[in-house]
């Protein structure tokens, strides 16, 4: 069994396209299991001026990133001319998080996979405030999960430390940006990969982890055994 914890972050620009090539990981690898977590890039606004002297500056270069990102992006699906007009400052990571992470709770990882992807398509092609509430609401009434069991699992204390626990296992694993895979709790896969190396990255991996049996060959090798044979228990001595 190949597990693969998928560290990210809803306003990670890189995780963008990452998510959209993880999806065709999954149906291309339908075997594997994929468990979501949070990671923190900018936890509140006190971040974003501590990384680049205000808000207003935190906008201003995480839309140089953009750039970058659109072009590692398989559809180009960036819209950052939108972004710089529209009138608010770059959103922080809790507020999508929480959101994510309560879709989780209330519809497993599919549940979470589905509202973390929104909310990226949210900010990155519709311009969208996703630390709003009102605009997470939104999102989330407009998917299939919920939305009164998944406002409860917003509000509840257990979802934030749910995604706390992610942070804790971040620094455990000494994760230090996302997007990153975890394989098997072992493996590192770095960065926002083609999905040509994630799959052969995997494949490596899967090998590496598939139990060999070595079979010493001698010349009583057929005795002392019991053996199911044409639906039959054979014993030979």
């Amino acid at each position: 069994m190949i597990t693969i914890e998928f560290f990210h972050d809803v306003i990670c620009s890189f995780c963008f396209p990452m998510s959209y090539r993880m999806r065709h990981v999954q149906e291309e690898m339908p075997e594997i299991k994929i468990i979501h977590r949070s990671f923190a890039l900018a936890r509140d606004s006190q971040a974003h001026e501590q990384m680049f002297g205000s808000r207003e500056n935190a906008k201003n270069e995480i839309l140089s990133h953009w750039v970058h990102a659109n072009q590692n992006d398989d559809l180009h699906r960036f819209n950052i001319e939108g972004m710089r007009d529209a009138d608010f400052l770059f959103p922080t990571s809790m507020n999508g998080l929480l959101a994510a992470k309560a879709a989780g709770v209330v519809g497993g990882e599919s549940g979470y996979w589905a509202i973390f992807d929104d909310l990226q398509t949210g900010l990155f092609v519709e311009s969208q405030n996703i630390d709003d509430p009102a605009v997470i609401e939104a999102i989330v009434k407009d998917s299939s999960i919920d939305f009164e069991k998944w406002q409860q699992a917003f509000l509840d204390p257990a979802t934030l430390t749910l995604v706390e626990d992610d942070f804790r296992l971040a620094n455990a694993y000494q994760l230090t940006g996302v997007p990153a895979l975890i394989v098997n709790g072992k493996y590192l896969i770095n960065g926002a990969q083609p999905m040509d190396q994630i799959i052969q990255a995997i494949q490596t991996i899967k090998e590496k982890e598939t139990p060999i049996i070595e079979v010493i060959e001698n010349s009583d090798a057929e005795n002392g055994t019991c053996d199911i044979i044409d639906g039959k228990w054979v014993c030979k001595d």
